[in-house]
């Protein structure tokens, strides 16, 4: 088996996948979702580096680089062309758009019902005035740019004063009720999950507010209980995603609060603190639900 590596540059998560797919008896063959094109002269419409004129067998998609709104549409304009034309995508097109708008995500999560603390997205200074006039009473909010990741960005909110200008957000404001310490201090938890299950887990601490292991976030081994597992499983199932980075956190009260979903997690934090050797388990569960389909 060929399969597209989708990557945005040659790093440890891209060797060790292609790795752990060599392992397994599969070819990963590095692409940048940037070097393909749409070309309606060739008989699929689309033009895979490594793949001459036809296409791969399968599609993991790891990264999809940076760039403009234009860019960025047509990187995925060729994920959704790719599921059109029957080759499967992990994570296909429509899971990326879901989870990198945080405002989608949190959307679906509500409405099926999962535990994740109450958000708004609006667009303008003054709605996102009023929304801190109405929520931030006595209870502080979280702004996380819409399309942010790995902890940039981020900003408590106590008041209207403490909001950026319009240009900071470009335009939209993604307010989240802040969850405060309970008596471990800050902590989350970081679930991988793949094809349905967990596959490595850790519990992420820091000294403040914001755990993200690239803001200075330390992880610690976490084998999880039934319960968070579950809602991990269910938030990407939630979401369409074949594999996932779901971040978890226990309120004061208690409660697991599903806090995001990213489409494209990163591991080599998770990889320290687990003997799971993350990469052949992703690429042996897409492999596995590939196999009554090889040609």
């Amino acid at each position: 088996m060929r399969l597209a590596l989708m990557v945005d540059r040659p790093d440890w998560h891209g060797r060790a996948l292609a790795s752990a797919f060599a392992r397994s008896g599969a070819e990963a063959v590095p692409v940048r979702l940037s070097a393909c094109h749409f070309d309606t002269a060739l008989p699929n419409g689309l033009a895979i580096p490594g793949f001459a004129d036809g296409l791969p067998e399968a599609v993991l998609v790891r990264a999809i680089g940076g760039g403009g709104f234009e860019e960025i549409t047509r990187r995925l304009g060729i994920l959704h062309a790719l599921r059109e034309l029957g080759v499967p995508v992990w994570n296909d097109a429509r899971a990326i758009e879901r989870c990198v708008d945080k405002s989608t995500a949190s959307f679906l999560m509500a409405r099926a019902g999962l535990p994740t603390p109450p958000t708004w997205t609006v667009e303008g200074i003054d709605a996102a005035r009023a929304v801190v006039a109405r929520e931030a009473k006595g209870a502080m909010l979280v702004l996380k740019p819409l399309f942010g990741a790995q902890g940039r960005g981020l900003r408590l909110i106590s008041g209207a004063a403490d909001l950026p200008e319009l240009e900071a957000v470009a335009g939209v404001y993604y307010l989240q009720r802040y969850v405060p310490a309970g008596p471990e201090g800050f902590q989350d938890h970081r679930l991988f999950v793949g094809a349905g299950e967990v596959i490595a887990a850790m519990t992420r601490r820091s000294a403040g507010w914001i755990t993200n292991i690239g803001r200075g976030g330390r992880p610690a081994p976490l084998v999880p209980d039934g319960e968070l597992a579950g809602l991990a499983v269910r938030a990407a199932s939630c979401v369409g995603a074949d594999y996932a980075g779901v971040d978890l956190v226990r309120d004061p009260d208690g409660r697991i609060l599903v806090l995001e979903v990213n489409s494209m997690p990163a591991w080599q934090g998770l990889q320290q603190v687990t003997e799971t050797p993350i990469a052949d388990r992703l690429a042996a569960a897409m492999l596995s639900g590939l196999m009554p389909n090889r040609r």
